[in-house]
């Protein structure tokens, strides 16, 4: 019952913050473009609320690590390089495609923008063709 429970519970969330972080600020919740705003591209009058959302999420998981340790009990099963080169590609992919995958899959999707909707399909076709090619070649069981 806990693993479909707390999936659910953890999307509506996700759902939730997004949707409010529209109607109050006007600002789509895509994580890329909120880091983005706050180092490469500040622009006057815009940083602050990036670098609160930064470190709120940073701290909410500082606090899921203190109040629920064993969420985070699982070693990864890979080695530590290959997260490296997964998050430059994964920065490289947010680039190329104009945002992440929480900016239009969660976000995009639910204003019924077609780039968005785009996106997602591609993410999610590369990521199960990722883990075919993987799991044949035996790197990922």
């Amino acid at each position: 019952m806990n693993e479909y429970v707390m999936p659910l519970f953890g999307g509506a969330l996700i759902g939730l913050a997004a949707s409010l972080m529209l109607y109050w600020n006007g600002r789509v919740t895509g994580i890329s473009g909120i880091i983005y705003g706050a180092t490469v591209a500040p622009k006057k009058g815009d940083v602050s609320w990036r670098w609160f959302f930064i470190f709120g999420m940073l701290f909410g998981g500082l606090l899921l690590k203190i109040f629920l340790p064993l969420s985070f009990v699982e070693p990864l099963p890979t080695a530590h390089w290959t997260l490296v080169v997964a998050g430059l590609l994964v920065g490289f992919g947010t680039v190329l495609g104009s945002g992440c995958t929480s900016g239009h899959g969660v976000c995009g999707i639910s204003r019924l923008s077609p780039r968005s909707l785009i996106a997602t399909v591609t993410f999610m076709v590369a990521g199960i063709m990722a883990v075919v090619l993987f799991r044949s070649m035996g790197i990922y069981e």
